[in-house]
């Protein structure tokens, strides 16, 4: 029989030491250059440097800390309370979704935001590919909201919003308006593709409305549902 050719080894898949520990530990890429820059990390018991490859074969230590290098992921969703930061550090007395999380989730980081005046779906995971395909604005993920302003919207102003767009300070804001209820000018469906700051009570307040309730229900392919305020639930991806 002729001989069979050899068999090379395929090469471990190799990442970022900085996009590592951020996930591992639940902190930014500049937060984990900086405990490297610190000599704080080691990878197979060697001082890290800035800009290290690793693979599943490294061994990472914080410290004296073994940091695993886990496969598995996890992402849940959140149903945000009013009043609550998507932070980890308290802002004063403001208290941070973190509160809210059991210890196994506490690494876990957000992916966006909504604002402390602001409720409804957030997510969390430890995948930073799946915190970026969610998040930048190249793939446009749909946003859904539930919003209710302290008087009617006047028919023109519904459609500059929509039609035409309000020009904000970073550029122009079109939103798609829908009624919640027929007879009622005050409350709105808002789906937008976009994720500026703010940008929803921005584009109502630059037409002289105040937004005084904000609440996502969907997020992408995420929807809220049935989950009540300040519970989780895990999610599959």
């Amino acid at each position: 029989m002729p001989s069979q050719p050899n068999q090379q080894p395929q090469p471990l898949q190799q990442l970022r030491l900085n996009k590592f520990l951020a996930e591992r530990l639940g902190i930014s890429r500049r937060e984990a250059d900086d405990l490297i820059a610190g000599g704080k990390v080691f990878v197979n018991d060697q001082p890290a440097v800035l800009g290290t490859r690793i693979d599943a074969s490294s061994r990472v230590r914080l410290g004296d800390e073994e940091v695993a290098f886990e496969n598995d992921y996890l992402y849940i969703m959140m149903n945000k309370p009013v009043s609550y930061v998507c932070s980890r550090k308290r802002q004063g007395e403001t208290p941070t979704v973190y509160e809210l999380l059991p210890e196994k989730y506490q690494k876990l980081k957000t992916v966006g935001r909504l604002d402390k005046d602001s409720s409804g779906l957030i997510l969390f995971t430890n995948d930073g590919d799946f915190a970026y395909q969610m998040t930048h604005p190249k793939f446009a993920k749909t946003k859904i909201y539930h919003v209710e302003l302290n008087r009617d919207l006047e028919p023109l102003h519904q459609q500059m919003i929509s039609d035409f767009g309000v020009q904000l300070e970073d550029g122009v804001s079109r939103l798609s308006l829908t009624r919640l209820r027929e007879s009622d000018r005050k409350g709105f469906e808002v789906e937008m593709h976009e994720g500026r700051n703010r940008q929803i009570r921005r584009t109502f307040n630059a037409l002289g409305y105040e937004v005084r309730a904000l609440h996502r229900i969907s997020f992408g392919n995420y929807t809220l549902g049935d989950l009540k305020p300040g519970k989780i639930s895990e999610i599959k991806v």
